[in-house]
């Protein structure tokens, strides 16, 4: 079976996919990763193929604007005003990834194409599916692409009455139709497409048949219970191993070998207008906790400058091997982040910044693995320091993360979605190839 997998946006969008392309060649496929060309390092250690895209928004990451984003969570006249400008900065970048998908489409597989198209949901990959007569199998990293009753729509920064649940979901076909003048020009004019009605409604096929969706994320989070409909596919989180025969660096393994485990502190690619304010908090919170921690530095969230003796410092190391040797995880509530610290069995302190993490941080809590969420732009010394120490000590909490962990570990997301997609082609007629 050959499957173009298409993604794009930061290292937490791009590592999913990564673990999914490593189980469908693990099960004997032949799987071909298209994502932005600077994260082409994620695939590269697992020999995964990897077809690069323009970085495209990627390149806006440390703009002025974005970083004022990440702070404002687009809340107020203010943030709304950003997400405009955001919008209009970002829609000529997308047309150069566009057009690097559609030429990955076609020189991927030896120019055979695909059997199948598996996108990220916010990438249009369905029109590329549409060229070649395949399925194609949006999948979800956050549950905010389908309708459910059970919740509202996650990226929403305002409360809604219950009875609003479902219909707040329209705003992500909103969102959608921000782009959809360069992708209906990127339609017609690359892929040579006609106009139709639904072509930017990934949940139906050209056909208007419900689409197989894949969400790689675990029901152990969700709120219950979930009324999703059958061609929805709740996977569980897709993980994404460390690299065969990596090895810590030398000064990492010994700094975890001379004391107890420390606390892991990484915000990831997160980072607001103010890189030393983020720094000197976790700094003075590390130091008021009295515990020993590992900081990671990202993409430039945590200005490092300030941290006491008894913190190792590094940019980035495999969240797989590294947070079950840590005692807790304090993190900024990306999903995958929050699923790679769910499946270390670890308890977490969750500092939201932006989008969906506030929600996998009231989550988390609900699931009783973390304190209350610490939103970044309330965050505070005393509450940081208090919070570490409270993960440190509650022997309730640690049990429950450690009993959501082997359930979480337990559902092997990625081998389940690989199930998911051979059953696709074989009801399509198809025979998968091995």
């Amino acid at each position: 079976m050959r499957i173009l997998i298409l993604t794009h946006g930061t290292r937490g969008d791009v590592q999913p996919y990564a673990g999914l392309a490593w189980a469908l060649r693990a099960a004997g496929h032949d799987a071909l990763l298209a994502g932005p060309a600077g994260l082409a390092s994620v695939a590269e250690p697992y020999g995964i193929p990897y077809a690069p895209l323009d970085d495209g928004p990627n390149t806006l990451m440390d703009a002025p604007e974005i970083r004022a984003a990440v702070e404002t969570n687009y809340r107020g006249l203010r943030g709304k005003a950003i997400a405009m400008t955001v919008v209009r900065r970002t829609r000529p970048l997308l047309a150069r990834v566009l057009e690097d998908m559609a030429a990955a489409a076609d020189g991927g597989f030896g120019g055979s194409g695909p059997d199948l198209v598996v996108h990220h949901a916010g990438m249009p990959g369905q029109h590329i599916a549409e060229k070649f007569g395949v399925p194609a199998v949006p999948a979800c990293l956050q549950p905010v692409w389908v309708p459910t009753g059970s919740f509202p729509n996650p990226m929403l920064p305002v409360r809604l009455p219950r009875a609003l649940n479902r219909a707040s979901y329209l705003s992500i076909r909103l969102t959608v139709r921000t782009m959809a003048g360069v992708t209906d020009r990127w339609r017609t004019g690359t892929l040579g497409l006609p106009r139709r009605r639904g072509r930017h409604d990934i949940l139906h096929a050209p056909d208007g048949a419900a689409t197989t969706v894949l969400q790689a994320f675990s029901r152990h989070v969700l709120p219950a219970p979930l009324d999703y409909p059958p061609t929805v596919h709740t996977t569980g989180f897709w993980h994404l191993p460390a690299p065969p025969g990596w090895t810590p660096p030398p000064d990492l393994a010994a700094f975890l070998a001379a004391g107890p485990p420390p606390i892991y502190l990484g915000f990831g690619s997160m980072a607001g207008t103010d890189p030393g304010r983020i720094g000197r908090i976790a700094a003075e919170a590390v130091r008021r906790a009295g515990v020993r921690a590992v900081v990671a530095t990202g993409w430039g969230g945590i200005d490092a400058a300030a941290f006491p003796d008894g913190v190792h410092v590094l940019d980035q190391a495999p969240h797989a091997w590294l947070f079950p040797r840590m005692a807790a995880i304090v993190h900024h509530g990306g999903s995958g982040t929050t699923a790679a610290a769910l499946a270390s069995g670890r308890p977490q302190v969750v500092c939201p910044f932006v989008a969906d993490q506030p929600f996998w941080a009231r989550r988390t809590h609900a699931a009783g693995v973390a304190p209350e969420p610490r939103p970044q732009c309330h965050l505070t010394p005393d509450g940081l320091a208090g919070a570490i120490r409270q993960v440190r000590t509650d022997d309730v909490m640690r049990r429950r993360a450690t009993e959501l962990g082997e359930r979480i570990r337990a559902e092997d997301g990625a081998a389940t979605a690989v199930r998911v997609l051979e059953q696709i082609l074989d009801g399509a007629g198809r025979t998968p190839s091995r």
